[in-house]
């Protein structure tokens, strides 16, 4: 009896179906290829079932005069059992290979297109081989049907078959950062039947049908790779010769750090007239996340590099400009007309002294200047004294095994040589001057004095030496590297020792 019972076929379907089940829906349900393997399994072995018991599953069966309503309701329904795990191998593997492709949400809405047809055959399948249904005799009656419904859809249709013309046009991808020609822009987050959804500037979700996407002219920021190009334009007024106005602001770009070196930046003349000369300048950064950084610190070099090279900033085209400085400026000028003076009262490190111990360090400054390519200081060399960039751009660059690692590049009103000054330690890198260079250097016979006559500036400068290290930690290999092992609390006791001051 049992074995007659094992041998019916339609006990035999149900054990296996049974099996496959629990197998792909339980022992492999977090196996995501486990369960594939598992499926196509099943659907051999299902297969080799009903063949065996001659229903061809792909085809339609005739009714015989001596089959029961038992089995061809099982005969059916086993066909269908089949074509329903066959679309599910096929889904199976168009989402197995859109993960080994690693981009599963840009490819969102081609693969729910792709299994829509594979679940939409399936069913045809089933209502021609099951129900012997002629599906080319059903399709002309829905005609009419299509025709009302695609009316009655239009715009939601539009956009469908716009994205997918944009999917397998592929103007960008999840990720980009597009602008379109309306000025909208933002990074592309997520691409679906309907719209494609974009992250603003501002982090706002902009939604934007894909009919109007189609239709838009679409600037990818982010190809055909990350970085992007900039433009900054300068005006100047003509005080000297192009040439002249031309190469300051080419060291502009030589001494910022933001923007990339390859390809080189470069700068070119717009126009001359009696108030301006206009100049443009075009470097390229990383992505376009850099944008804000690299215009900030442009527009500073800029300042800084027309104050060292006696430039003045012109105004607008048409605008009335006043030929003198302001009162303040030349009132400041009058009473304090040197260089080194005006350097001082720039830097941070000297903000806490006097007007008279600033006019003290100023007049003991003493002039440097370096040709281009000229290695001004070697690394771990020991300076005692602190160098200020007049003009030009100065390159620190460190030797670390095999490599050397530029850590950073140096403007007018920067300086270096405070470690070596201040605390006794080496230079972190080889300094070299990029381009013709002038400096003023703060010698310890300068300094020493001040200390001596008022020994609270050590305590002054050690804290904003310690507010330095911290801020500038980051270009560094090691946390210690600017104070040769010692902790930053302890560099007032260090600048104290070094100039032999009585310690409290």
């Amino acid at each position: 009896m049992s074995i007659a019972l094992l041998a019916d076929p339609i006990v035999q379907f149900c054990i296996l179906v049974v099996i496959g089940t629990f197998i792909s829906r339980y022992l492999l349900r977090h196996r995501r290829a486990g369960r594939l393997i598992g499926q196509i399994a099943f659907f051999i072995s299902l297969t080799a079932l009903l063949l065996y018991h001659g229903i061809i599953p792909y085809e339609p069966t005739p009714p015989q005069p001596q089959d029961t309503v038992t089995l061809r309701v099982f005969t059916g329904f086993a066909k269908i059992v089949w074509w329903i795990n066959g679309a599910w191998v096929l889904v199976a593997f168009v989402r197995l290979f859109l993960i080994f492709e690693r981009k599963p949400r840009e490819a969102r809405l081609l693969q729910d297109l792709v299994v829509g047809v594979i679940y939409l055959g399936a069913a045809l399948s089933v209502v021609a081989d099951v129900f012997s249904v002629p599906v080319g005799t059903l399709i002309a009656t829905s005609g009419v049907f299509a025709i009302i419904l695609g009316l009655a859809l239009q715009s939601t249709l539009s956009d469908v078959f716009s994205g997918i013309a944009l999917n397998l046009g592929r103007p960008y991808s999840v990720g980009d950062w597009v602008v379109l020609d309306n000025d909208v822009q933002g990074r592309v987050v997520e691409t679906n039947w309907r719209a494609t959804h974009l992250l603003s500037g501002t982090n706002d979700l902009v939604v934007i049908p894909n009919s109007a996407l189609a239709k838009s002219r679409i600037t990818n920021l982010s190809s055909p790779d990350e970085s992007h190009g900039v433009t900054i334009t300068v005006r100047l007024q003509p005080t000297t010769q192009p040439k002249v106005i031309a190469d300051v602001m080419r060291n502009v770009l030589i001494s910022c750090n933001t923007i990339q070196k390859t390809p080189e930046p470069s700068v070119m003349i717009n126009s001359i007239d009696g108030q301006a000369v206009e100049l443009q300048l075009n470097f390229r950064i990383r992505d376009i996340s850099q944008m804000t950084a690299a215009k900030n610190e442009i527009n500073d070099l800029i300042y800084r590099h027309s104050k060292a090279g006696g430039l003045k900033l012109a105004g607008p085209p048409d605008a009335i400009t006043m030929p003198s400085e302001s009162q303040a400026e030349a009132a400041n000028a009058a009473q304090h007309p040197g260089t080194p003076w005006r350097l001082l009262n720039n830097i941070p490190l000297f903000s806490s002294l006097t007007e008279d111990e600033k006019e003290h360090l100023a007049s003991r400054m003493q002039r440097r200047t370096y040709h281009k390519d000229a290695v001004i200081a070697e690394q771990d060399s020991l300076l005692r004294a602190l160098t200020i960039v007049r003009s030009g751009v100065v390159s620190v660059t460190r030797r670390e095994a095999q490599r050397q690692i530029e850590l950073t590049r140096l403007a007018p009103g920067d300086y270096f040589g405070e470690g070596g000054l201040l605390m006794g330690s080496g230079e972190v890198g080889t300094i070299r001057a990029l381009t013709f260079v002038v400096t003023y250097e703060i010698g310890e016979d300068c300094l020493s004095p001040l200390l001596h006559d008022r020994p609270s500036i050590a305590e002054e400068l050690g804290t904003i030496m310690s507010k330095r290290i911290e801020a500038e930690r980051h270009l560094f290999s090691s946390s210690d590297m600017l104070v040769n092992g010692a902790p930053i609390g302890t560099l007032t006791s260090r600048i104290k020792h070094l100039f032999q001051l009585q310690h409290d």
